[in-house]
């Protein structure tokens, strides 16, 4: 049975449709930050088991770019939310951000 994932603005679309950009939470320092603020934005991520943020890009269908909330364990999807009303959610050590309305998968 093929995956499903839910898209914002196409509906319940195969999985084959989609293509996974990478982790969705590192933020992009200033283009005048420290040469280390580069190298940990570019080099360096955790591996985390569990539940984790991703952008995909509809390459199938709308071809927006999307933020996929999914277990890595688990393969679930727990929502889907256009990648321009994404807002992050509370990460240890940063400002907290509200979520923002999701597309549940």
């Amino acid at each position: 049975m093929a995956s499903l994932i839910t898209c914002p603005h196409c509906g319940v679309r195969p999985k084959e449709e989609f293509t996974v950009r990478g982790d969705a939470l590192p933020q992009r320092p200033a283009s005048h930050a420290p040469d280390e603020a580069w190298h940990a934005y570019v080099y360096l991520r955790d591996n985390v088991k569990g539940v984790i943020f991703e952008h995909w890009h509809h390459v199938g269908g709308c071809r927006r770019f999307l933020v996929v909330e999914r277990d890595n364990v688990s393969h679930a999807v727990l929502s889907v939310t256009d990648a321009a009303l994404f807002r992050r959610p509370d990460v240890p050590g940063e400002d907290a951000q509200a979520s923002a309305g999701k597309g549940l998968a």
